[in-house]
């Protein structure tokens, strides 16, 4: 999950970093040719389709680095639904100042919008249903901490931040600990109760030898290893009979669903019954949102 400090800790460098990236070591120079010195101005940050906001930190941030004494009056809020021609933010200050901060400062803006509208349209699609849209580590480098909280601002959840502080067994890793049986096994022994830990399977055969595993386990009293299982790559028939098998086990279970989610498919697979359905493209595949900055007169 994200939390403020990791979020204020990374802003400051992803905002050096991008600022460099435009200004290199002279500036901006075209402002600086062009645009007196001492002129003033006033710039408004315009929606020019619909979304859902995220990004604001980031935006003051930018524009605190540029120049500290621009003015910030925000019509907006992150989280808020906004439409075509709706105003965000209202900027008055040195024009160049504004000039200079305006492409990184819509930059952070439209692609965490458009990681947080994105996250709502598939919130959206399962509304009813009761479960969880969820992200992945499949983030941009650098901006999870950011992109993870666009997700929470577009109505979603988070998964693990990393992989520091949650399990995580994959087929790879099926595959190089010696099979289901042997990792959940070195699970047992090595995983604390306090560690969370979730295994994905790619079969029914594969769910069917990890409850059993844990329901001996149950039996003669032990702690399961097991807390969540990912369903990987399954239709919505095959999600159906994996959940009603988790649904029989003596210990309760979080059912994840995952592999290829689309707008097409994400309905029929949460009418299925899982707990939280996980989609990689809610961070990997983003379509900035369309925002631009426009001079008030």
């Amino acid at each position: 999950m994200t939390n403020n400090s990791a979020i204020t800790n990374n802003i400051e460098q992803l905002v050096a970093t991008a600022l460099a990236e435009d200004l290199g070591l002279v500036g901006d120079l075209t402002s600086t040719l062009t645009v007196p010195e001492a002129a003033l101005g006033t710039a408004k940050i315009v929606a020019r389709e619909p979304g859902v906001l995220s990004g604001g930190p980031a935006v003051v941030a930018t524009l605190a680095a540029v120049d500290p004494g621009l003015e910030l009056d925000w019509s907006t809020t992150d989280g808020q639904r906004v439409v075509p021609g709706q105003e965000i933010l209202r900027v008055t200050g040195r024009a160049r100042s504004i000039l200079t901060s305006e492409r990184t400062a819509l930059n952070f803006l439209g692609q965490l919008s458009g990681v947080a509208t994105r996250t709502a349209h598939f919130v959206d699609l399962v509304a009813g249903t009761g479960v969880r849209i969820v992200d992945t580590r499949k983030t941009a480098p650098g901006l999870r901490a950011l992109q993870k909280q666009a997700v929470i601002d577009g109505g979603g959840v988070n998964h693990r931040f990393g992989l520091h502080d949650a399990v995580l067994v994959k087929d790879n890793h099926l595959g190089l600990g010696g099979g289901l049986g042997s990792v959940l096994q070195r699970l047992a022994a090595g995983a604390g109760h306090l560690v969370r830990v979730e295994v994905e399977v790619d079969t029914l055969d594969q769910l069917r030898e990890l409850l059993h595993f844990d329901a001996a386990r149950v039996a003669v009293g032990d702690l399961p290893v097991v807390h969540a299982v990912l369903l990987d790559n399954m239709t919505p028939a095959m999600v159906a009979e994996g959940v009603a098998l988790v649904r029989a086990h003596p210990a309760a279970l979080v059912v994840e669903v995952s592999g290829g989610i689309t707008e097409e498919t994400v309905r029929s697979l949460a009418e299925a019954g899982p707990d939280v359905i996980s989609i990689g493209a809610l961070t990997h595949s983003v379509t900035c949102l369309d925002l631009g900055l426009d001079l008030v007169y």
